[in-house]
């Protein structure tokens, strides 16, 4: 007696879930599509204007002066495939997508600014700290939102067995500022507020605006760093992107996020469509980018994937699972703070630098011993499957 209600109940679920997965679906199609076409035609239109092509760096690695001329700003197609099959398959109402395209336009644009004057005028682009900025205003933006829009909101569930013959699953308990937190526990949950006495609750959004900064802009620096060899970037994102879009499509659910611990967040199956479309967009980038890389995504593409992928973990409440799920990203970016860092501290010390990598980041250190950069590629996926996998099970157990 009991089986029936709950199977009737899944059955109701999993109606609204097929809704969200089949648009998904297509709309991943429709993106790999014109990601796939796309830069097609940007590299044969390349390859006869020669006007958008990289100038690359000097920086003594091997092969490098074969990428010379190579396009770049393939992270505009990136942008397009994605915000293209989101318009025409997701709700536009809905606040989280707004939230997305905004976040996706805002880096888009800043990361082509930055493109823009390395080709046009051949000078190193914008400056570390204009960048800092416009991820600082992004972050602000993004946490005041979530912190006073009282449609943003979570809910915690539990099973009602007042009646012994129909038992059914409460939603109870409104929130604004938990998260979950990826512990072996069937309450894995965090919420931001508790770090106030009752009093003072109203004020978390002061502690919840410089964390969501932080984030967007570790996670999309990130990004751009490990943008440094073929296929490196793109490669790991599609993995990430995928994990993402699991977890949103869990979280969109009542049954599913309660039989995985995870906060059921209304609304939050938008995202899905949304994810998948930029998953299908980086692999359609990706048969192009992978060595030998027939185009760059540029900054365009980095900051925005970054960018994104922090917005989308901090909408669907994952956002501390990311030093595990975006693990590449933080030791890249570890990586060049503990070389400047360590070389400032011999220099003042003992008057002359001295390095603990090769090179910084990370996967130029690799090169320099002598590595194949298509070998570094792949055992940074394989890393990142890993990664991952220990998030999912960390969630669900």
């Amino acid at each position: 007696m009991i089986i029936f209600p709950i199977f009737k109940y899944l059955i109701s679920n999993s109606i609204i879930i097929n809704s969200f997965f089949y648009r998904s679906v297509i709309a991943f199609i429709l993106s790999i599509c014109i990601s796939f076409f796309t830069n097609k035609k940007i590299i044969l239109w390349n390859k006869k204007k020669k006007s958008i092509g990289e100038k690359v760096r000097n920086l003594g690695l091997k092969d490098q002066k074969e990428k010379e001329g190579t396009p770049t700003m393939g992270g505009l197609i990136i942008i397009i495939s994605t915000l293209i099959p989101t318009m025409v398959f997701s709700k536009l109402n809905n606040l989280y997508i707004l939230i997305l395209i905004i976040t996706t336009l805002w880096m888009g644009v800043l990361g082509f600014i930055d493109d823009y004057i390395k080709i046009k005028y051949h000078k190193n682009g914008l400056s570390f700290m204009v960048k800092i900025l416009g991820q600082i205003i992004l972050g602000i933006f993004i946490g005041v939102f979530m912190s006073f829009n009282k449609k943003i909101t979570t809910f915690n569930q539990k099973i009602d067995y007042g009646s012994k013959q129909y038992p059914s699953l409460l939603v109870y308990k409104k929130h604004n500022f938990n998260t979950n937190i990826p512990i072996f526990s069937h309450i894995n949950e965090f919420d931001y507020a508790n770090i106030f006495k009752k009093k003072w609750k109203k004020y978390t959004w002061i502690i919840f605006v410089p964390i969501v900064i932080i984030i967007i802009t570790f996670i999309s620096n990130g990004a751009n760093i490990t943008d440094g060899i073929d296929g490196l970037t793109a490669g790991v994102s599609s993995i990430i992107f995928a994990t993402l879009s699991l977890f949103s499509l869990i979280s969109s659910s009542k049954i599913y996020s309660y039989f995985f611990h995870f906060l059921y967040i209304p609304n939050i199956g938008e995202i899905t469509i949304f994810s998948f479309s930029f998953l299908g967009s980086l692999i359609g980038f990706l048969w192009y980018n992978a060595y030998p890389a027939q185009i760059f995504m540029g900054d365009s593409g980095s900051l925005t994937i970054g960018g994104v992928i922090a917005a989308i973990s901090i909408l669907i409440r994952k956002e501390l699972i990311l030093p595990i799920l975006c693990g590449i990203f933080f030791i890249e970016n570890f990586s060049v703070i503990i070389q400047v860092l360590y070389f400032k501290f011999y220099k003042i010390k003992y008057g002359i630098g001295k390095r603990i990598f090769l090179m910084a980041p990370l996967h130029h250190h690799f090169q320099k011993l002598g590595y194949h950069e298509s070998k570094i590629v792949y055992r940074f996926l394989i890393i990142q499957m890993m990664l991952s996998m220990v998030v999912v099970i960390l969630l669900i157990t």
